[in-house]
């Protein structure tokens, strides 16, 4: 029986997991989203164009690849059909696209409520991206939710209008004004989008196709840093972006589980709030943002920027039990003169620790460690052995002290500036 590869992000998101999924999808049959929704925006680009994916796996693009959205993702209709007429528009041909019946539903009423939320919390807001993730998530273990399976039945409106007058009740506690009509004609017309793909029971699908010896990859979203348990609570997402989201969210056993990829930037992003530790508010976070571009893809928000953080990025690599890194944006670090690591913080009581501590995570103090950087354009390489000493001695540090091979170096935004090591 084959085993399924993963590939999740170690940071706080935006790691470049699009693109490696793009990269390697050849080498597999199926592509298989785990957990989120369209809080996740999962850039491509290829032939001079950039695609962002929200809720389609990032395999799409390569014809004769199975892509799969699974149990553990959130969906949005409206969202996913405009990513379906995007694509549409692009006149190529695509691969094959199943959804899980188990697959829960992000309804209008989801929106209201996480854009009310987030109002009411004021200077307080943990960020969302007001896509409606967290009421979902809430309704699926409350066991309120609709699924994908639902659509077909033929008490889908009851259920609909049943959870609908659920959302207005709480949308009372709240002063908040919205125009629900609009959002939900637009809703309902979606779905005869949704409708036209093959709704499967996915889990009964992966068994038999690990039996067949067909292999997977199970695509993460967002990052380790975001998990709801092991994130830093309560900036965090509403699902568990780790390797164990995987068997949660495809029906995939432990033992079933092969390599785990790790994916990482060569320096650190954050969107939204929430503590940040090698953080930099001076001429090199900006640097950073403006060459590595850094602006969500789903939000379109800057994002924060600083320097690579040693101890997060080996609880996230214990966490995962990753078994291959692969690091992206290592261009963005050209003219740099002297690159700093993170290699432990101080606490509150000045004590040096190496890992993630419970408490008091928006004061942690870092201590760094300094590398020379380099001033080559990495963007033209056609093969790592052209890249200037200082990069690989910058690659050869973080392998060591992570104790992990970095397999892969991304040096830009395009599929081919991959380079395999």
């Amino acid at each position: 029986m084959a085993k399924a590869d993963v590939l999740l992000g170690l940071q706080w998101g935006d790691e470049g997991k699009g693109k490696i999924v793009d990269v390697l999808t050849n080498n597999y049959d199926i592509i298989a989203r785990f957990q989120g929704g369209p809080n996740a925006g999962h850039t491509l680009e290829f032939d001079g164009i950039k695609h962002v994916l929200h809720t389609i796996p990032s395999g799409i693009f390569h014809k004769g690849i199975i892509n799969l959205i699974g149990n553990g993702v959130v969906v949005d209709p409206v969202i996913f059909e405009k990513e379906i007429n995007s694509i549409n528009k692009l006149e190529i041909e695509i691969s094959e696209l199943l959804i899980s019946k188990k697959a829960h539903l992000i309804l209008p009423t989801h929106k209201l409520l996480d854009a009310a939320s987030e109002k009411a919390k004021g200077k307080d807001k943990i960020g969302s991206t007001l896509k409606g993730i967290g009421p979902t998530y809430m309704d699926k273990t409350g066991r309120n939710g609709l699924r994908v399976g639902d659509v077909n039945l033929s008490n889908f409106l009851d259920k609909y209008e049943k959870l609908k007058n659920k959302h207005l009740q709480l949308l009372k506690f709240y002063d908040f004004e919205y125009n629900l009509d609009e959002l939900e004609n637009e809703w309902m017309n979606s779905l005869k989008t949704l409708k036209m793909f093959k709704h499967i029971d996915s889990e009964h699908y992966i068994h038999n196709s690990l039996k067949e010896g067909k292999k997977i990859l199970a695509e993460g979203a967002q990052g380790t840093l975001l998990d709801i348990d092991f994130g830093s609570y309560p900036f965090v997402t509403s699902s568990n972006t780790i390797t164990a989201g995987a068997c949660t969210g495809l029906g995939i056993a432990p033992n079933k589980i092969n390599d785990v990829f790790g994916i990482f930037k060569a320096y650190c992003t954050r969107v939204g709030s929430g503590p940040f530790p090698t953080e930099l508010n001076d001429d090199i976070g900006e640097h950073l943002g403006r060459v590595g571009n850094e602006f969500g893809a789903t939000t379109g928000r800057a994002r924060r920027c600083g320097w690579i953080d040693i101890p997060a990025l080996k609880y996230a690599i214990n966490i995962n039990g990753v078994t291959q890194l692969m690091m992206m944006k290592s261009d963005v670090l050209s003219g740099i003169d002297t690159i700093k690591v993170c290699t432990h913080y101080l606490n509150k009581n000045n004590e040096k620790i190496d890992y993630l501590p419970f408490e008091d995570n928006e004061n942690l103090v870092p201590v760094y460690e300094e590398i020379k950087g380099w001033e080559k354009n990495l963007m033209e390489l056609n093969d790592l052995s052209e890249a200037p000493s200082e990069v690989h001695n910058y690659i050869n540090y973080l392998e060591d002290i992570l104790e992990v091979p970095i397999k892969i170096v991304s040096v830009g935004p395009d599929r081919k500036q991959t380079l395999f090591r």
